[in-house]
């Protein structure tokens, strides 16, 4: 399984200690203000062992993100392929961190090293990252790191109730467009 490290930064495989802290970030209602709803302890635990199965199985997925300088946990970033009920196919990149983590330029840079593994390591041809149209923060990531955004992509996701998470934007990069620099990939 593949690791990812930047200047300030380890993309890694889960660990027993990170799910306290994963738990926590899922039951903020911050953290989770683009989604439905917050998630329960045995949900967090849920999408831990499916985010190991991934990464064990395809070596890549769903990482742990942590703050080399001091081994703390942040959050996660990392590539999926995209759900089949989506009107689109590919490969999505995403990211969510804990809010003491926010404004620090995180985000963008577990973003680009993500991206970078993407193209590099797994000859992606196009990745995709997707959010709801109200969501400005990450947003603002996906320019960063170089993606571009055509609204006739945006779509409804009928799996939220009526209202402002409904509305869906897509953004996506071409190989070759990623800003940045190449992250460490390690096994």
């Amino acid at each position: 399984m593949s690791q990812l490290r930047t200047d300030r930064l380890v993309l890694r495989a889960w660990q027993e200690s990170d799910l306290d802290p994963w738990a926590a970030m899922n039951a903020d209602p911050e953290v989770r203000r683009y989604f439905p709803e917050v998630l329960t302890r045995e949900e967090s635990e849920a999408s831990v062992a499916r985010f190991r199965a991934d990464l064990e199985r395809r070596g890549w997925g769903w990482w742990a993100v942590e703050v080399v300088a001091t081994g703390e946990f942040i959050g996660f970033a990392g590539l999926d392929p995209v759900e089949e009920d989506m009107p689109f196919t590919g490969v999505e990149a995403g990211w969510r961190l804990a809010r003491p983590a926010w404004g620090h330029g995180y985000a963008t840079e577990a973003a680009l090293a993500v991206v970078e593994f993407g193209f590099g390591d797994l000859g992606l041809k196009e990745i995709l990252a997707v959010t709801t149209a109200t969501n400005l923060r990450s947003r603002a990531v996906m320019r960063r790191i170089g993606m571009t955004y055509d609204p006739a992509d945006d779509f409804d996701d009928l799996t939220v109730p009526d209202g402002p998470l409904r509305k869906n934007v897509v953004y996506r990069l071409q190989a070759g467009a990623a800003a940045g620099h190449r992250p460490r990939t390690e096994s």
